[in-house]
């Protein structure tokens, strides 16, 4: 049996050592495999990285470029989700001193909605001289009037005060998910509608300067006339200024502006001086056709120039102007030239000049001259007249600055018609000194010279020593 078993044995062992030898190299083996498999897995986890560091850096440029295309466009940025019961507009900070609110309303026709509040608080002084009397509480008193200027009479003195010049004024811009421009305007101030007097509170009501809307191009509403451009207006401690040969009427239009060209139809009104009446003046409401007016701007570095026309109907059904009976009409006609020029930095001049037939209740605040003459028929003859100014602008410093101003007017009179009481012309001259210790902050004082004269030779003066205390905001 023992050796039976032998060779048994000797398999036995050759296996044992078979096994002892091949198990190392199992294991290698399957080392060799786990590590394969770690790499391939750890080239999958990086494959993933890449992959997750690639898409974060797509959002962010996404992102980037959506928050520039808002910002070239001028559109908000999306705003955090508003609780529940709150309207969907949200407020965006406006710089200090903008007084500007910009709401936005999602998923509304209007993309971007801004509110803008402004005016100023403005007090004033003024001693006056004349050769008569102006007038109790007269409007001349707190302003340069020319045709109000008195003439003939005992000398008189007054000193007044006053507040009625302070505005305010609320502006809505809006631009829509289309590109439309639409928005309104309105203005108030409260000079000319006296609900109190000067015995204790001087209490006066809101006055309606400007109320109008626009739609891109279009403008409806009550502003500024076509046939001026306010930007050539001197800087005044008066009201106006060079009243004498001012433009200057707002009313209701229909206004269509392209670039720097504008055409407007505006409310019509007719005034007139009665039969020998001399500068008194009736105002028939009766026409019925609206005044015409275009204007055409050039721009540049060294300031602007403007040139404006107006067609207009003059018109009176007598039968409400008694004992005027007589229906007439008549055409009248004008043209403007108005800008500004920069001299220098510290200098400008800004002038205008006005020549038409017929168009009187547009120069000087209607106060000079009507649009024309009734004869002894009651017919309508339109008025001829001229009216200019020119202004020096120069500024010392960034604080304090002056203007020098000069005004006239000339009328061209059938005496035979008015009588020799008509006015002539009106003339005047301002110099101011204007200092701003901050900004929209203005101390001014000014002086003016003012004649008006008749055509029977009579004249009167006017001098005026006047003051301004303006916040603006």
């Amino acid at each position: 049996m023992t050796s039976h078993h032998r060779p048994c044995r000797s398999k036995i062992m050759a296996i044992s050592v078979a096994c002892a030898l091949t198990l190392p190299l199992a294991a290698q083996a399957q080392d060799n495999s786990r590590e394969q498999k770690l790499e391939q897995r750890v080239a999958q986890l990086e494959q993933q990285l890449a992959e997750l560091k690639g898409l974060i850096q797509s959002s962010a440029t996404q992102s980037g470029a959506a928050q520039s295309s808002a910002a070239q466009s001028g559109a908000a940025q999306p705003q955090k989700a508003t609780p529940a019961g709150v309207p969907a507009q949200t407020i965006t900070a406006a710089k200090p001193g903008d007084h500007e609110v910009v709401l936005t309303t999602p998923g509304n026709a209007y993309g971007q909605t801004k509110v803008k509040v402004g005016g100023w608080i403005r007090a004033e002084a003024l001693s006056t001289h004349t050769n008569g009397y102006l007038g109790d509480q007269a409007a001349a008193r707190d302003l340069y009037l020319p045709g109000s200027t008195p003439i003939g009479g005992k000398s008189a003195n007054y000193s007044d005060m006053h507040a009625k010049f302070s505005r305010f004024n609320i502006g809505v811009d809006s631009l829509t998910d289309n590109g439309d421009k639409v928005g309104g305007f309105f203005e108030w101030d409260f000079f000319g509608n006296s609900l109190g007097n000067e015995n204790a509170t001087n209490t006066y009501g809101l006055t309606l300067r400007h109320a109008y809307v626009y739609w891109n191009n279009w403008l409806a509403g009550q502003t500024w006339t076509n046939f001026m451009d306010p930007n050539a207006l001197p800087e005044a401690v008066d009201f106006i200024g060079p009243t004498d040969g001012t433009v200057f009427v707002r009313q209701a239009q229909l206004r269509y502006t392209t670039g720097d060209f504008s055409v407007a139809l505006e409310n019509p009104h007719t005034t007139l001086t009665p039969y020998h009446g001399g500068s008194t003046q009736i105002s028939p409401d009766h026409n019925t056709v609206p005044d015409l007016t275009a204007r055409y701007t050039w721009k540049g570095d060294w300031g602007f120039i403007g040139i404006a026309g107006l067609v207009r109907q003059l018109r009176m059904d007598g039968s409400n102007d008694k004992p005027v009976t007589a229906k007439s009409s008549a055409t009248g006609i004008g043209g403007s030239v108005m800008g500004k020029w920069n001299v220098s930095s510290h200098d400008d001049i800004r002038y205008a000049a006005t020549y038409g037939k017929g168009i009187g209740r547009y120069i000087g605040l209607a106060n000079i001259t009507a649009d024309g003459a009734l004869n002894a028929n009651g017919s309508i003859e339109s008025r001829k007249l001229w009216a200019a100014y020119v202004s020096w602008r120069h500024a010392f410093n960034e604080k304090l600055r002056s203007n020098v101003m000069f005004a006239r007017n000339g009328l061209d009179n059938d005496v035979t018609l008015t009588g020799l009481a008509a006015n002539k012309y009106t003339e005047s001259v301002h110099f101011n000194l204007i200092y701003s210790p901050m900004p929209k902050l203005d101390i001014g004082a000014e002086y003016t010279w003012a004649r008006r004269a008749l055509e029977s030779g009579d004249y009167g003066k006017l001098q005026r020593l006047q003051f301004m205390a303006k916040y603006a905001f």
